[in-house]
């Protein structure tokens, strides 16, 4: 696990630019850093040692001298690989997945991306080609940014922070992307909160000429849905097999290993498997979990860790701990994502990097299996079918008149829609309509969901949503900020559910499998009986429990002089409408606190990054 970073081109200065450009990352790799140059490229890294901490400094380079790698993330099927390559006669100076990978490319090319079990970012450098391989893994676990000009790309890296450093790269605020983030609380968009600044998408890979100082992107891999009819308890005891293998392969390292335990179904069942790998070893597993005194699951985490007889431990939070650490947050993500749990990640982060140096976690069971109550509204929704669509318009024109934000008026709007018409992922923070009032520019919406929604045309509403969550909110949302929050406090965070087998067995469930009678994630909870306890396995989904209406309210004012003293809020957002509605004094703060809370983190985002510092 490390952070890397390259520049591609001569420049004056350029060992200078990289070194600094490789510090700005140091929290992601602690405890080693280590240099290439070449003509025309320049790579960087720094590590956060996990499998072999002696030898596995990097760049390396092949016994030939033909390549040459800097690489983020884990390989969990690198041993087995390894076999295969020594056994075509390939050499290795080191035990590490990195050399795996790079023996790997040496052999295959861009189809040995198909063959990797794991997490990653990486850039191998072929000296024959003159080129450059960068590439991503399946779900985007891990980040990857690139600056492109003029068509070129001129460097890319871990974060979007050492890109900046770039003496070529002018820095200018991307309003394309600040206005999706009105919608989403996250950026949707390939281009970052910084023009010219992209985001590799998850699934694919760059090759770079150096010759030519062109490049291209390409897709390697998608998630598809591929149903077909499994009898139950064959599924049951299939996937238990696959979690069980899964997270026996994510295990595999040279430091201490931990588990996030939040008291949920998902980071219970990682919990469950991963104490039974440190069982065979005679150890206890340690897990962490966090909470606010007046929020948390403590009561929930414990019925899992006693089940299991883990070495537990739990943080507790408090808000003015929260507000305080609001800048630095922004500045280790880059772009502004208005999860309020991110920040509870964070901490959490920062106490378990005191005991280990690795955590399981269970980010994606959610999206893969069916797990968000959203998805449940389709089949509720046609009990709906038995009033005349004319009746429920003419009922919903009389709420909205009457009484628009009473509860179930959304859901009776959304009755009338089909699936491709309303749902934009699982989170929305503005509607088009207030955004109208808020952003005082033109409307410059480019996210567009056509392409998503054509591939699963065929597909039930609820797994459309699915398929949209997978390829945005996770991304956007839950992964960045698992990994942002994490490797601030170098740690490295492992998430078994997006493992690639998981992924192959969980897109051929069909929708019986996913939601049942109210239920969902049926499978998966039918599965984890006797395994993990009972009232985990029927707990409906939470989410961690971050009122952040809390923090606004014991800071309010002090909040109200960030957002509305913001040299950009001021320039682009209708501020006396925010004043009459956001910020209303007559209406409760909970109503909007989540919309108070994104125009927060945008405004310390441009504070952190185009304020005067």
């Amino acid at each position: 696990m490390c952070g890397i970073v390259g520049i591609v081109g001569n420049l004056n200065n350029r060992e200078e630019i990289l070194v600094k450009m490789n510090n700005l990352i140091t929290h992601r790799g602690p405890d080693d850093e280590g240099f290439f140059y070449s003509e025309n490229v320049a790579l960087a890294m720094r590590r956060l040692s996990i499998i072999d901490l002696k030898n596995g400094k990097q760049p390396i380079t092949s016994t030939d001298d033909n390549y040459t790698i800097v690489f983020n993330g884990e390989i969990y099927n690198y041993q087995a690989l390894r076999k295969e390559l020594e056994a075509d006669g390939f050499g290795f100076q080191t035990d590490t997945d990195t050399e795996v990978i790079l023996n790997l490319y040496a052999k295959e090319k861009e189809l040995m991306l198909g063959k990797l079990r794991g997490m990653f970012a990486f850039a191998i450098f072929d000296r024959k080609e003159n080129s450059l391989f960068v590439a991503r893994d399946y779900f985007g676990i891990k980040p990857l940014y690139y600056l492109e000009q003029n068509g070129g790309i001129l460097a890319f890296g871990s974060e979007i922070k050492s890109l900046l450093l770039h003496p070529q790269y002018q820095k200018e605020i991307n309003d394309e992307a600040v206005y999706e983030y009105l919608f989403f609380q996250y950026n949707p968009l390939p281009e970052t909160f910084f023009k010219n600044i992209f985001k590799l998408s998850p699934g694919h890979f760059l090759k770079i000429d150096l010759n030519a100082g062109v490049f291209e992107e390409k897709k390697y891999w998608e998630f598809k849905f591929a149903s077909e009819e499994m009898e139950i308890e064959k599924a049951k005891k299939t996937l238990e097999n696959i979690l069980v293998d899964s997270v026996s392969a994510h295990m595999i390292a040279d430091v201490p290993v931990g588990t996030f335990l939040s008291g949920g179904i998902d980071s219970g069942i990682i919990t469950a498997f991963a104490s039974e790998v440190k069982k065979k070893s005679g150890e206890k597993l340690s897990t962490f979990t966090i909470g606010f005194k007046e929020a948390n699951e403590w009561d929930e985490a414990r019925q899992i860790s006693e089940h299991i007889k883990s070495d537990h431990q739990e943080i507790l939070l408090d808000w003015k701990e929260y507000f305080k650490i609001l800048p630095k947050i922004v500045w280790y993500f880059d772009e502004p994502v208005a999860d309020p749990s991110a920040v509870n990640i964070f901490f959490l982060a920062r106490e378990a990097r005191k005991k280990v140096k690795v955590v399981l976690s269970g980010e994606g069971a959610d999206e893969l299996f069916g797990g968000y109550n959203i998805y449940l509204e389709p089949f509720n929704r046609k009990k709906l079918q038995v009033i005349p669509v004319y009746l429920r318009k003419a009922i919903l024109f009389i709420l909205n008149i009457v009484s628009p934000s009473l509860r179930g008026v959304n859901y009776l709007k959304r009755s009338l829609l089909a699936t491709e018409d309303w749902y934009i992922g699982n989170a929305s923070i503005f509607k088009q309509k207030e955004v109208s009032q808020i952003w005082q520019g033109k409307e410059m919406r480019k996210i567009n969901f056509d392409d998503y929604y054509g591939k699963v045309k065929n597909f039930s509403a609820s797994d459309k949503m699915q398929y949209i969550d997978i390829n945005t909110w996770l991304v956007g949302d839950i992964l960045a900020k698992a990994d942002k929050m994490t490797m601030a406090n170098s740690l490295e965070l492992r998430v078994p559910f997006l493992d690639i087998e998981v992924s192959n067995f969980a897109s051929k469930l069909k929708d019986d499998l996913k939601w049942h009678k109210g239920e969902t994630k049926y499978l998966l909870r039918e599965a984890m009986r006797d395994i993990i306890p009972e009232m985990t396995r029927t707990r409906k989904k939470l989410g961690f429990p971050t009122p952040v209406e809390w923090m606004i309210k014991d800071h309010f004012s002090e909040i109200q002089k960030i957002i509305f003293e913001n040299s950009y809020l001021k320039e682009n957002f209708n501020l006396d409408y925010l004043k009459q509605t956001i910020f209303d004094p007559e209406k409760p703060i909970k109503i909007n606190a989540r919309k108070i809370y994104a125009l927060l983190l945008l405004a310390i985002w441009h504070n952190e990054f185009f304020g005067i510092k």
